[in-house]
This record gives C-alpha cells, sequence and structure tokens, in this order.
C-alpha cells in the first residue's frame, strides 16, 4: 500500500498548526474534510497519530516519526517535477546552492570557481539563508546543496565536511588589539565575542564558544544584532571582537582588522543535502570542492 501525499500533507499542516481550524484555512478545506482526510490516514498506518484535547492537537511518537518522512517525501516529489520540468523544456541543468551567513559569499565565489575549473558552463544560483531556512528549502526541494558551519543535519540531509577552515580574530580598526601580529587565544578572556546565534540554538556559535572553554574561560559574548552581513563587520565601530574565517590584514574597507588567533583552530565548512535524493550535478561539484 503506498501513501497518499495529499494525506501527508493534511497531517503536517494540522500538527504545524496545532489544530484543525487553522490548518483547514491554510489548506482552504473545510474542517470535516480535513478531519475525515487524517482520520482516514491513521486507519491506512494502524496506529494513532495525533492527540487531540482540549489544548489543541499535537503529534504522537509515530505521528512525528511519519511526519518527518512526509517533508522528506514532499521535497523529493518537488525535487522531481522540477527536474521533469527543465528536461522537458530543454533547459541546462541548475545547481541550487544555499549557505548561511558563517559562510560568506567570497567563499562560496571561491568554491563555485574551483568547481568551475572542472566543470566548465557549470550553472549555479546561489542563495543566504538562515540556517533554519536553508534546511527547510533543502528538505523542500528549493535547494540542491547547503554550504555552512556547526549545523547538525535534520533527518532527510546528509553532511559533509569539505575543509577545514582557520579561524582569525576580527576587530574594529581603533581596537587596542587591532596592530598586534598575533592574539593569543587566553587574551579573549578579556574581551566580549561577538556571535552570530544564540547558544545551543546555532551549532556554528556552539562550536566557537567551545573553543574558549577548552582554553580554559567562559566567554563573554553577544548575538550580533545585525543579521545576515559579513562577518568581519560585525565589529565596526564597537569594542567587541569576532572570531572570522578571513585571512589576516585589513578588512571591510579598512575599519576592521584580522589579526592571526593562536594557537590554530579551525572551523569546518560543511556540506548539506537531501540524504535521499540522486543529483549527478551536486556529486560533481562536492567532488571538485574537496
Amino acid at each position: 500500500m503506498g501513501l497518499d501525499l495529499r494525506k501527508l500533507e493534511h497531517l503536517v499542516a494540522v500538527a504545524e498548526e496545532g489544530g484543525f481550524t487553522r490548518a483547514a484555512a491554510r489548506l482552504h478545506l473545510t474542517q470535516q474534510a480535513l478531519s475525515t482526510s487524517v482520520r482516514s490516514l491513521e486507519r491506512e498506518v494502524g496506529v494513532p497519530l495525533l492527540r487531540r484535547d482540549t489544548g489543541g492537537v499535537t503529534a504522537l511518537p509515530a505521528g512525528q516519526a511519519l511526519i518527518d518522512d512526509a517533508r522528506v517525501l514532499h521535497g523529493i516529489a518537488r525535487s522531481a517535477l522540477h527536474r521533469a520540468r527543465r528536461i522537458g523544456r530543454g533547459g541546462a541543468e541548475t545547481l541550487r546552492v544555499g549557505h548561511t551567513p558563517a559562510v560568506t559569499s567570497d567563499e562560496v565565489t571561491a568554491l563555485v570557481h574551483t568547481a568551475l575549473a572542472e566543470l566548465p558552463g557549470l550553472g549555479t544560483e546561489v542563495h543566504q539563508h538562515y540556517p533554519q531556512r536553508l534546511a527547510d528549502d533543502l528538505l523542500g526541494g528549493d535547494l540542491d546543496l547547503g554550504l555552512c558551519r556547526g549545523m547538525h543535519p535534520q533527518h532527510g540531509l546528509t553532511r559533509s565536511t569539505l575543509r577545514q577552515d582557520r579561524l582569525s580574530l576580527a576587530v574594529a580598526a581603533e581596537h587596542h588589539l587591532a596592530d598586534r601580529d598575533h592574539v593569543e587565544l587566553t587574551e579573549l578572556a578579556a574581551e566580549r565575542l561577538v556571535v552570530w546565534g544564540d547558544p545551543g540554538r546555532s551549532g556554528y556559535t556552539d562550536l566557537l564558544l567551545e573553543h574558549c572553554r577548552r582554553a580554559g574561560f567562559e566567554p563573554e559574548h553577544l548575538r550580533n544584532p545585525i543579521q545576515g552581513t559579513p562577518p568581519v563587520t560585525a565589529v565596526i565601530g564597537t569594542g567587541y571582537v569576532a572570531l572570522v574565517t578571513a585571512p589576516p590584514g585589513p578588512a571591510a574597507g579598512g575599519r576592521t582588522r584580522v589579526v592571526e588567533l593562536r594557537p590554530a583552530l579551525f572551523a569546518p565548512l560543511h556540506a548539506l543535502w537531501p540524504a535521499h535524493l540522486a543529483h549527478d550535478l551536486r556529486d560533481a561539484f562536492l567532488t571538485a570542492s574537496l
């Protein structure tokens, strides 16, 4: 027996909206039709999928497992549709790449040009997204490949490490560390560190803070109030410091200075992609980037 993708979509909507009323409005269905669809799915699966009570609707363990897989299945279906349309219309294959702000546009551009040397004529579309949007678009079939640092792969995604990039220290041009040849990591115990996400919710932030903890101190930190901008710009006009992957030297038009950090510390550059979706161009890009 095959699963009806339409019924799976109904189940996902009910779980995400926390009830049938909002889910029905989202799907442009009557509540009765939506309830009938979900109950039909539960009969087909043979176990309850949702807990219904006065506080709303929540997914039971079996329902959550099915919802997780449903998101993967919908992404595969959308990617298959996109691929069939492109081939049918005679269009050139394009690799849709997304990256988080932790991976700069310059780094993505360098990767694309490296791949172009091996894959002449490679067509790419590049988009910057925050981590959750990146994962959602990969699972939803709107992206073929994601580039990030420290993101843990959600159910349905595969992760690979492309390389390890050395970390440096970014400071404002007028900062007291700006004229140094190098800075020891332990010196940052007296500084305030800019990070790009809240600890526990950002894998990259957790990685950077763990480097400090292993050096013997708990850093005072601040989430960058200007999200989505290049990491080296986070310290402009402040007395803060930031761990970045940019090479030592002036940056941001001379408004910041990147200083060598010792001992050598590294941040991984990760690739994410849908685990169950074959994509020859994506695989060729990854091989050329290694």
